[in-house]
């Protein structure tokens, strides 16, 4: 398979070949699982405190001549705390079960409940290899709600060395990508409880590039809105698929698929059966 390489102008030069990672079948359902697998493990552990609603007394008793009793009282055999007494006299409330006020919960969420999905080692690469073979796909691309004329699959390694925003937009710009970072830039008040949860505005995501190293290019791209710099050691289904749909808009460095050939990225590792 053969892709365009474009130079840092915006203008293609050739056309080179891409690894064998790219030659895989589109499978949505493997995507998903291995994107809500990396999801998982973000999940902190939370539940409720073990003695929640129980820190009270609270009494039934509905024997004849038992001290704080109900006997009599034409009330239900909820457990109740003493709120007010005269004598042998008391005022109730309900108390520790969990209908009654400042009770405990029913079922509250258990701190020790795992939520990290595994996947198989296997499974996983087969996700990334087919997430990848989807950012070829202009179709897939054009559906996720990327505004693009034509795809810009490979780029030249110069773009690694640059440490300059300004600069780093103007390469944009000459990919004809304008249309894409405005449409990146709109920001909207996300509905719910969020906005009061440090997560008030969403954000669209906008263009990935997959660079080779640590490179200037990482801090230089931080305040364009929606562009993310990924390496390609680092790059898994959830950067490819982001919330488990395939076909961001991605652009490789050629630097970054000589990694991903040589070391043999996201690749099955044949076994050799034989003797010890």
């Amino acid at each position: 398979m053969k892709a365009e390489l474009y130079s840092t102008d915006g203008k293609s030069t050739k056309k080179i070949d891409l690894p064998s990672q790219f030659i895989e079948p589109v499978r949505p359902d493997i995507i998903k699982r291995a994107v809500l697998a990396v999801q998982s493990s973000r999940i902190a552990p939370y539940g409720a405190y073990s003695e929640a609603g129980k820190r009270h007394s609270s009494i039934i008793s509905k024997r004849r001549r038992d001290y704080k009793t109900t006997y009599g009282k034409g009330i239900s055999r909820t457990p109740r705390k003493v709120m007010t007494k005269r004598g042998s006299q008391f005022s109730w409330m309900g108390a520790t079960v969990r209908f009654t006020v400042g009770g405990r919960r029913a079922h509250p969420p258990k701190p020790g409940k795992i939520h990290n999905i595994k996947v198989n080692s296997k499974e996983r690469k087969k996700a990334i290899r087919s997430a990848l073979a989807a950012t070829l796909d202009i179709d897939l691309v054009r559906k996720r709600g990327h505004r693009i004329n034509n795809l810009v699959p490979v780029i030249d390694s110069k773009i690694e060395n640059i440490s300059k925003t300004s600069e780093v937009k103007k390469i944009l710009l000459s990919l004809n990508l304008k249309e894409e970072l405005s449409r990146t830039q709109q920001k909207k008040i996300r509905a719910g409880r969020g906005k009061s949860r440090g997560r008030k505005y969403k954000t669209k995501i906008g263009p990935l590039i997959v660079v080779s190293k640590a490179c200037s290019l990482e801090k230089a791209s931080y305040n364009i809105p929606g562009l993310e710099v990924c390496r390609i050691t680092n790059l898994n289904a959830e950067k490819l698929a982001p919330g488990t749909v395939p076909g961001r808009f991605t652009i490789f460095t050629e630097s970054s698929l000589k990694v991903m050939h040589d070391k043999k990225l996201f690749l099955d590792n044949k076994k050799k059966i034989g003797k010890k």
